[in-house]
């Protein structure tokens, strides 16, 4: 990285803009940045930084006062720094973020912080976001800020600090500088594997411990293991087998005996069955004799009724064909009064009489045929009503459609007359916006002249009342100027007429006069009281110059005011203020009225299109309805036409009756009349055949069957579920003998006939207890089979979970004891972890790099001792550095160096690690460099060998840049960039040695 120019615009103690050339200033590759306390040496190098990275160095970022309270109002802090880096010639362009004064009311508005990055080697793409600005200056320099500020701008002081830091506040200056992230991510890497082994250790084990509550459980013990889990498994095991083979033991035995018990009770319950039995057939047969008479009158009751059923069926059959004959003379006589009191129908029935004959049946069917025929064109009839209806309905449709039209047409005829006043309103409208958005940049025009004019004559009035003030001092000055020039002036003519006197009084005795040359001086001239010295002259002198320069600063104020007055002026401040204040305010009314116009044109426009659009569909419209409605009239009248012929046919087909609807509704109820009738004399004719024929066959019947008559058979006839009942009982007897029999015959029943009887109880209870015993039994075996079965499964899985977590536990002890060396822990002895090793190597290569310049700062005499034991009390080490003095051969602490002897191993400690962090950072070439203060408590010989340190640096065309106010300094680096301090602000000289 090389600078080449600076400029710096109200930033820190620099109220106007100043500019710094280190091309210039670094052609001798060495210069000195001295001024006064307080001047802004700092900013400078502040400047740099902030142009870079948009901060500055330490604590001074915090304040955030980086705009100048000397800057007149309204100034923007600026940077702007030219320089290459890494090969590439670029400009940045700083703003940082400060507050300034409102342009309008009172109070401060924040304003933002601004960047830009220009390339002018003219490749690339210009930058204007911070963040891409940040990215790409961090990539060129390949290294961050506070590495930056640690090996660019080397600031002694906290170098001298970090000499004399315990291991702790050294490893964070280290961090700073050093990126050390990716080893603190192995540190975390190898913590997180440690954690997640010891988790995944803790889970096999818990899986341990599980299975063990488990083989406890099944074994039916409460205590855990008391020596090696799995031998104590092992012994529960074989423990549970054991019990198991004795329980299935005694469950055998139990099962003997109990079958024992089970084939006694068998036999006992075969016994006493066969008894039961015996008993209950022999009780059988005696019931079965004592009913034999009364079973004798049901076999009767069931003959006599099984031959009266048919006699019975045929008499019912010859009951129902007379009630049918009955049923249908009484239908034939409704139907004929119907037909005789219904119009047309008393002609039909006049001539009828009973029995029926067929030459009634025929003039029956003939009037039905008649009126079927007429029903047949009444139908026609009414299909052309229902037209005829539906017709009608059409021409009412066909007269609202009219209707609709006619009241459509009158509106569109209304709005068609009303259209073109808006349309001429609406190219009104149009017109009248479009030209207020056309006078809209000369009304803004005049606005903002107007405005300029009002805020011009509110500074007129300021101006002129300053203006007066100025003139009244210059007329001051001038009068100060005029009385302190004629003093001096009279002092100097005073000092000439006594110039003899004067010198008469450096005349020495011997010693020759400086006018004449004599030696001797016999009548030396005497002062007066007008006399007057050299040093009055020039205090009265001094004081001239004094009001001169007074006079001048104060007519220049004036020249600065009139030029500000003319400037106001030439805006049009000089008029009423009043009269602009109302030129404003109309100027701003006719903009804002002119504005809300000119946004009117499109939707204006819009309308006015609209407007048009719908002039063409009225009359588009207006065509269709005359067509639609002249169309609608034909129909009616057609419709019309038709309407009248179909109603006259239907009128004629109505006949006599009211409607053709009631003529064909009569007409049918005689037809379907007549039909009834037919069919019920039909009807009642073959019932009454039909009941004589039964009476007779029934009659017969019952002689056949034994009867006396009808009724006797009748009386005899019994219902089905009688019958049935008969049956069963007739059944049910016959079956319990035959049962009862067989039982009896049995050889198993007729053997137990004299046996005694048998004591099922006592038995039961045998049994009972047997297998009571044979349940406990199985119980016991079931439970024993269970435990071991379930302590073979555990004590299986315990096996394999224990092989797998043999191998993990040694892995877990591993990586539990490198982690621990890692993280500086453990059999680590220096306790150093990862980062600390890091950064003590780094720190070596600081110390040897360091101790080459301070061996020849020192002439050989100091040297840097790097120590990688660890520190007191367990805190991390290899960060140790001590000062080996070659006087003593001791390796002593670097607080006990002096005030000058700090400063050189200080400086020595920001040089190395300025060369490490560079080579670090991929061999940064640091072309500039700044070294900041600390040579005042050097001698003249240590100082000589500080400079040839220095001389050294700019080898390779390196510039170094040494920020001191010694005055020895400025006598030895001719090249200087002076700051000076000002009442209004600070500025800068380059001198060029």
């Amino acid at each position: 990285m090389r600078l080449h120019r600076l400029e710096v615009e109200a930033f820190g103690p620099f109220a106007g803009s100043v500019e710094v050339d280190f091309d210039r200033l670094g052609a001798d590759g060495l210069f000195l940045l001295h001024g006064d306390t307080g001047a802004g040496k700092t900013t400078v190098l502040d400047a740099v930084a902030f142009a870079l990275y948009g901060t500055v160095p330490g604590a001074r970022k915090d304040g955030k006062r980086l705009l100048s309270d000397h800057a007149p109002a309204g100034s923007v802090p600026t940077v702007t720094l030219e320089a290459t880096i890494a090969g590439r010639h670029l400009r940045l362009v700083r703003s940082p973020e400060f507050e300034r004064l409102k342009r309008r009311g009172s109070g401060t508005i924040k304003e933002n912080a601004k960047a830009t990055l220009t390339w002018l080697d003219g490749h690339g793409e210009n930058l204007s976001r911070i963040p891409d600005i940040a990215d790409e200056v961090g990539r060129l320099m390949g290294m961050s800020a506070d590495q930056f500020f640690q090996v660019v701008l080397l600031p002694q002081g906290e170098f001298a600090k970090f000499l004399r830091a315990d291991t702790e506040e050294r490893g964070q200056l280290l961090e700073r500088l050093f990126d050390t992230t990716r080893f603190e991510t192995v540190e975390e890497w190898f913590l997180d594997r440690r954690r997640t082994s010891a988790h995944e250790l803790d889970e096999h084990q818990r899986s341990v411990d599980v299975l063990l509550a488990r083989v406890a459980t099944a074994a039916g013990i409460e205590g855990g293991a008391d020596a090696d889990p799995v031998t104590w498994a092992h012994k529960l095991e074989d423990e549970a087998r054991e019990t198991r083979d004795l329980a299935a033991n005694d469950l055998q035995e139990a099962k003997g005996r109990a079958k024992v018990a089970r084939d006694a009770l068998t036999e006992a319950r075969r016994v006493l069955d066969l008894q039961t039995r015996r008993r209950r057939a022999q009780t059988e047969l005696d019931t079965h004799a004592a009913g034999a008479d009364q079973r004798a009158v049901l076999v009767a009751e069931l003959a006599d009724a099984r031959r009266a059923e048919p006699v019975a069926t045929v008499a019912r059959d010859a009951d129902a064909s007379r009630a049918k004959a009955a049923a249908a003379a009484r239908n034939v006589g409704a139907i004929t009064d119907e037909l005789r009191a219904s119009v047309g129908g008393a002609d039909l029935v006049a001539e009828l009489s009973w029995p029926p004959t067929a030459d009634e049946r025929e003039h029956i069917r003939a009037g039905i045929r008649t009126w079927r025929d007429e029903i047949v064109r009444l139908d026609g009839a009414l299909a052309e009503s229902a037209a005829a209806d539906r017709l009608t309905v059409e021409v009412e449709r066909l007269r609202a459609r009219q209707a609709e039209l006619t009241e459509a047409g009158d509106a569109l005829s209304r709005e068609r007359e009303q259209l073109p006043l808006a349309l001429r309103e609406a190219e009104k409208a149009l017109d009248s916006a479009e030209k207020a958005r056309a006078a809209l940049p000369g009304l803004v025009d005049t606005r903002d002249r107007a405005a300029d004019a009002a805020s011009a004559a509110a500074d007129l009035r300021t101006r002129r009342v300053e203006r007066d003030r100025l003139e009244r001092a210059v007329h001051e000055a001038r009068d100060q100027h005029q009385d302190a020039r004629e003093h001096w002036l009279d002092l100097m003519q005073r000092r000439i007429t006594g110039m003899a006197a004067e010198l008469a009084g450096t005349l020495e005795d011997g010693v020759p006069c400086q006018v004449c040359g004599s030696p001797e001086h016999p009548r030396p001239a005497e002062p007066s009281e007008l006399s007057v010295t050299k040093a009055g002259e020039d205090q009265a002198r001094a004081a001239e110059q004094k009001a001169a320069a007074a006079l001048t600063t104060a007519t220049e104020k004036l020249g600065a005011a009139e030029r500000a007055i003319d400037v106001l002026v030439q805006r049009g401040g000089d008029g009423d203020a009043d009269e602009l204040a109302l030129a404003l305010s109309a100027a701003e009314s006719a903009v804002r009225e002119a504005t809300a116009l000119g946004d009117q044109v499109e939707r204006r426009s819009a309308f006015l299109t609209e407007l048009r659009d719908r002039q063409s569909r009225l009359q588009e419209r207006s065509r269709d309805v005359g067509a639609d409605a002249a169309t609608v009239a034909e129909r009616i009248a057609a419709s019309t036409t038709q309407l009248g012929e179909i109603r006259a046919r239907v009128t004629r087909a109505a006949g006599d009756d009211p409607s053709v609807e009631d003529r064909r509704a009569r007409l049918d109820a005689l037809a379907e009349a007549a039909s009834e009738l037919l069919d019920a004399r039909d009807a009642g004719a073959g019932a009454e055949s039909a009941a004589r024929e039964l009476a007779a066959k029934a009659e017969a019947l019952a002689g056949d069957a034994g009867f006396g008559s009808i009724d006797d058979a009748v009386a005899a006839v019994r219902t089905p579920a009688r019958r049935n009942e008969i049956e069963a009982a007739l059944t049910a007897a016959r079956d319990a003998e035959v049962g009862a029999r067989r039982v009896l015959d049995d050889p198993e029943v007729a053997a137990v006939a004299d046996a005694e009887p048998v004591d099922l109880a006592a038995v039961q209870h045998a049994h009972d207890a047997a297998a009571e015993v044979v349940d406990v039994a199985v119980a016991a075996a079931s439970d024993a089979e269970r435990r071991l079965l379930d302590l073979e499964r555990y004590v299986g899985q315990l096996d394999k979970t224990a092989e797998t977590i043999a191998p993990m536990q040694a892995a877990h002890e591993e990586l539990a004891a490198l982690a621990e060396v890692i993280a500086g822990r453990g059999q680590n002895a220096r306790k150093m972890s990862l980062r600390s090793y890091v950064l003590a190597a780094r720190l070596e290569e600081v110390a040897v790099s360091a101790s080459a310049r301070l061996g020849r700062m020192s002439d050989g005499r100091y040297e840097f001792v790097h120590s990688d034991e660890a520190g007191p009390r367990g805190r991390r080490g290899g960060l140790g550095l001590d000062i080996r003095d070659d006087y003593t051969g001791v390796v002593r602490s670097a607080k006990t160096l002096s005030g000058g002897e700090s400063f050189l191993a200080s400086l020595s400690l920001a040089l190395g690690l300025a060369d490490v962090v560079a080579a670090e950072s991929g061999g940064v070439v640091l072309d500039t460099m700044f070294i900041d203060e600390g040579f005042g408590t050097l001698d003249a010989d240590t100082l000589d060998s500080v400079m040839a340190v220095l001389d050294e640096l700019r080898d390779g065309g390196r510039v170094v840049g040494v920020v001191s106010h010694v005055d020895e300094m400025r006598q030895r680096i001719p090249s200087r960039l002076h700051v000076i301090r000002g009442r209004t602000g600070s500025t800068v000289e380059v001198v060029a040695g």
